[in-house]
C-alpha cells in the first residue's frame, strides 16, 4: 500500500486504468451496511453497536525517562529471543502434521469451491445499475443481467494493491464517481481510491488513513481519518473544478471514536462520535454540504443513540429511557433533542437488534432472541407491526449494502456455521417472505440444530446452541468443539466457515455458548458480564459444557473449546479453574494477560477498554478482581489440556509479548506437574503458531486455509 501511495504520489497526470484482470478462484469480504467487513471470523475487540463498528482507542504516551527507555530496550530484546525460539520449535512441530494438513487442506477447498457461489455477490443497486465486488474487483452490471456479462469497474491487481481487500465501496449520487477502501491484510490501516468512473475509469485521487467515508453530494465527500487505532477527525473534500480539502471536525474526548454514515434518503450525513456507553451526532445537510454541521442532542453518560431520516423527522435508535435496550423513537429535524423524542418501538425483553433498516415507508429489524432470527415490520404509514419468522436452522444475518431507500424488497441472507448462505427477500406490497432460488444451492440435510439452556451458577439460564451430524450414533464418543466468546457485546460468529462443515461430515459435535458479556440477549446480557461481573460469563461457560457431557454430547477426553481474541479470557480462565472439562483448547490472538495490559496506558486500547474490563490503576477493588481471573496471573502446576495458538507479528490490538510470556509460564506449569506427578507419561502439548502475515484475527482465505 505504501509504495502504491508513493507510485499515485509521483504522477503529475490522472492514471488511466487497464482493466484486464480474469475472474481468479473467488475471495470475498461482505460489505455490511455501515460499510465495515462482516467477515467469516469472529470479530476483534472494540466496540460494536447496530448500524456501526468501531475500533479501539489509543491512550496517552509513554514517559520518555532514560530509566524506562533502557527497560524497554532489554525487553525488546528478550521478545526477540523468544520470537525467534517460538519460530524454531513451531518449524519443528508443524513438520509432523504435514500429512494431516495436506488431507485438510483438500477437503477445504472441495468445500470451499462447491459452496461458495451460494453466497452470491453483495450488491449496491442504483436503479437499473448494479454494482457488486468480487475478487479484488469492482463490476457493474444491468439488473436482471447475467454478472458474468457485467463490465470491471476497479481492479485492484492492475493498480498495484494486490495484497489488499476492498473493505468498503461508495458511489456518488450520479455515478459519476466511485471512492472504495482497500485494506492490507497485514495493517489496520486503510487507503481510500476516489475513482472517476466513464468510458475509460481513472484514478482520481488517493487519500491514505482513511476508515469510513461517504457522499455528501455529487462530487463532495466526507471521511474520517485513522491513526493509532483511533479516528477524531472528520474531513471534507470537493472533487468540482474548485478542488479543496478542510477540515470539519474534530473530537477531543480520547475515549470517543468518530465515523461518518448517510441516511438511507440521502437527506443528511451523520457524524457520529461514540464511546462504549455514550454517543453524539451532528449532521451534515447533503443539500448545503459546506454549512457547519449542526447537533442532534449533546451527549449523556450512558445514552447512544443513532441517526436515520425520513419526512422531516429523525427516527432515533436510542437507549435513553427505561429499560436500557434499544428502542426506536422520534422528533422533528428542527427540535432534535431528547425531551421531543417519541417511543416508536421497544424491543421486547432479552432480544439482540442485529441490525435496523430504513425505507420510504416502512423500518425493518432484524432480531435475535435466545438463538432465534426474527424480523420486525414497522409500518410508518398505519404504524402497524408484523413478526415475521425465519427458518430455523438460521444462526446468522448478512445484509445487502446500501438498499435503495423507495424499494419495496429489502434483500438478505441468512446462513449458519454449518449452512451456506440462502438468500432471501421481504415483498412490502404482498407483507410476505420470498426465498430466492438465484442458483441450486446443495441442502444440507443431515445437520440437525438444538437448542439448549444450561443453568449457570447463580441460576441464570445460558443459551447453547449444538450442530452434530443427524447419522451419529453413541454421541457421548463424538468429538466436541466448544465455542466461547463473552465480551464487548458482540455475539459468537455464527457465520457459514467451511471448516465447521467439514467436521460435521467427520463426525464432530459443534457447540456454540452464548455466555455473558456478548450481545446475544441484548445490552443488559452485556452488561451482566463485563467489568465487575466477569466471572459470571465463565460460570455460564462451565455450566454450558458440563450439561453437553451430561446431555451425552461427548465427554471430556473428546472436548475441545475454541475461543478468539477476547474469548481467550474465558477459555483461558477455564483452563486454569476446571482443566479437567475440556482436552484441548484452540486460541486465536488471545487475550490472556488482562492485568499487565489494563496497566499500560500507553497501549492503544487501554483507556477506551477500561468500559469493558475496569481500570486497575485507579481502583484496587478492579486489581483484585481482574488479578482473580486473568489468565496469565492465575497459571498454577497442574495438569493442563494442550493448547494451539495463533498470534500475529502486527496485532496493534492484543500484544504479542503478552502470549509469549503466557505461553512460556503455561509450558512451565505443565512441565512442572509431569516431573512431580505421579503419573509422568502426558505432557500436553503447548503450541505457539506466530504468523508474520496478517493482523488481529484478520487473514486472507489462502492464509485462514494454511491455519
Amino acid at each position: 500500500l505504501i509504495c502504491s501511495m508513493r507510485y499515485y504520489s509521483k504522477q503529475n497526470r490522472v492514471q488511466t486504468l487497464c482493466l484486464h484482470s480474469k475472474i481468479k478462484q473467488k475471495k470475498r469480504h461482505i460489505l455490511d451496511c455501515s460499510g465495515s467487513t462482516r467477515t467469516h471470523r469472529t470479530l476483534p475487540p472494540g466496540s460494536i453497536l447496530p448500524w456501526r463498528f468501531f475500533s479501539c482507542k489509543e491512550g496517552t504516551k509513554i514517559p520518555s525517562e532514560k530509566k524506562e527507555n533502557r527497560s524497554i530496550i532489554t525487553s525488546e530484546f528478550l521478545n526477540k529471543n523468544l520470537l525467534k525460539s517460538e519460530q524454531e520449535r513451531w518449524n519443528d512441530i508443524s513438520a509432523r502434521y504435514k500429512a494431516m494438513t495436506k488431507r485438510i487442506k483438500e477437503k477445504l477447498e472441495e468445500l470451499h469451491n462447491k459452496y461458495t457461489f451460494c453466497s452470491g455477490n453483495p450488491k449496491i443497486r442504483f436503479g437499473e445499475n448494479v454494482y457488486f465486488e468480487e475478487n479484488g474487483c469492482v463490476f457493474l452490471s444491468k439488473a436482471g443481467d447475467d454478472e458474468e456479462d457485467a463490465d470491471i469497474l476497479f481492479s485492484t491487481e492492475d493498480l498495484g494493491f494486490s495484497d489488499a481487500f476492498i473493505q468498503r465501496i461508495r458511489i456518488s449520487p450520479d455515478q459519476r464517481y466511485m471512492a472504495i477502501n482497500l485494506k492490507s491484510g497485514n495493517s489496520e490501516k486503510a487507503t481510500c481510491v476516489v475513482m472517476k468512473l466513464g468510458d475509460f475509469s481513472v484514478v482520481e485521487r488517493v487519500i491514505p488513513n482513511v476508515f469510513s467515508f461517504e457522499w455528501a453530494t455529487n462530487d463532495v465527500l466526507y471521511y474520517t481519518s485513522q491513526k493509532n487505532l483511533k479516528c477524531q477527525n472528520v474531513f471534507m473534500t470537493t472533487f468540482s473544478n474548485q478542488k479543496h480539502t478542510k477540515l470539519v471536525y474534530t473530537e477531543q474526548d480520547a475515549r470517543f471514536f468518530v465515523d461518518i454514515c448517510c441516511t438511507k434518503d440521502r437527506r443528511f450525513l451523520t457524524i457520529n462520535s461514540n464511546s462504549k456507553t455514550t454517543s453524539e451526532v451532528w449532521l451534515v445537510d447533503c443539500r448545503h454540504p459546506f454549512k457547519l454541521p449542526t447537533l442532534v442532542q449533546a451527549r449523556t453518560k450512558g445514552v447512544i443513540y443513532h441517526i436515520e431520516h425520513r419526512n422531516d423527522e429523525l427516527y432515533i435508535l436510542t437507549t435513553y429511557g427505561e429499560p436500557a435496550e434499544y428502542k426506536l423513537m422520534k422528533a422533528p429535524v428542527a427540535s432534535s433533542g431528547m425531551e421531543n423524542w417519541q417511543l416508536v418501538y421497544a424491543l421486547e425483553d432479552k432480544t439482540k437488534l442485529v441490525d435496523l433498516e430504513m425505507f420510504s415507508d416502512h423500518c425493518i429489524m432484524f432480531l435475535k432472541n435466545a438463538g432465534h432470527l426474527y424480523l420486525k415490520v414497522l409500518s410508518l404509514v398505519s404504524h402497524s407491526v408484523r413478526s415475521v419468522k425465519l427458518p430455523t436452522w438460521a444462526c446468522e444475518f448478512e445484509l445487502e449494502s446500501h438498499p435503495e431507500h423507495t424499494t419495496s424488497t429489502c434483500y438478505f441472507q441468512l446462513t449458519s456455521p454449518v449452512h451456506p448462505p440462502k438468500c432471501f427477500a421481504y415483498s412490502f406490497e404482498e407483507n410476505n417472505l420470498i426465498e430466492q432460488a438465484v442458483q441450486e444451492v446443495p441442502i444440507i440435510t443431515n445437520c440437525h440444530t438444538t437448542r439448549l439452556l444450561a443453568k449457570s451458577k447463580d441460576e441464570t439460564l445460558v443459551p447453547i446452541t449444538v450442530f452434530h451430524n443427524m447419522n451419529s450414533k453413541e454421541l457421548h464418543r463424538k468429538p466436541l468443539l466448544v465455542h466461547v466468546y463473552g465480551a464487548y457485546g458482540i455475539d459468537l460468529n455464527m457465520s457459514f466457515r467451511e471448516e465447521k462443515l467439514m467436521l460435521i461430515e467427520e463426525g464432530w459435535i459443534l457447540a456454540y455458548c452464548h455466555v455473558r458479556g456478548g450481545g446475544e440477549l441484548g445490552l443488559r446480557w452485556h452488561k451482566d458480564g463485563c467489568q465487575h461481573n466477569k466471572l459470571k460469563g465463565l460460570h455460564d461457560l462451565k455450566a454450558c459444557i458440563m450439561l453437553l457431557h451430561k446431555l451425552g454430547f461427548s465427554q471430556p477426553k473428546h472436548t475441545a473449546l475454541a475461543a478468539a481474541s477476547a474469548g481467550g479470557v474465558l477459555a483461558g480462565a477455564l483452563c486454569n479453574t476446571d482443566p479437567e472439562l475440556i482436552r484441548a483448547v484452540v486460541l486465536q490472538a488471545p487475550f490472556v494477560d488482562v492485568l499487565n495490559t489494563m496497566m499500560k496506558i500507553h497501549l492503544p486500547l487501554t483507556i477506551e477498554e477500561q468500559e469493558e474490563w475496569g481500570n486497575p490503576l485507579a481502583d484496587e477493588k478492579c486489581m483484585k478482581y481482574i488479578k482473580s481471573y486473568c489468565p496469565y496471573q492465575n497459571i498454577k502446576t497442574q495438569c493442563y489440556p494442550s493448547v494451539f495458538i495463533t498470534a500475529y507479528e502486527n496485532d496493534q490490538r492484543v500484544p504479542l509479548t503478552g502470549i509469549l510470556r503466557y505461553v512460556q509460564k503455561l509450558r512451565k506449569a505443565a512441565v512442572d506437574h509431569a516431573s512431580t506427578s505421579k503419573k509422568r507419561n502426558w505432557i500436553p502439548n503447548i503450541i505457539l503458531d506466530i504468523q508474520a502475515t496478517g493482523s488481529h484475527c484478520d487473514s486472507s482465505w489462502e492464509d485462514s486455509v494454511n491455519e
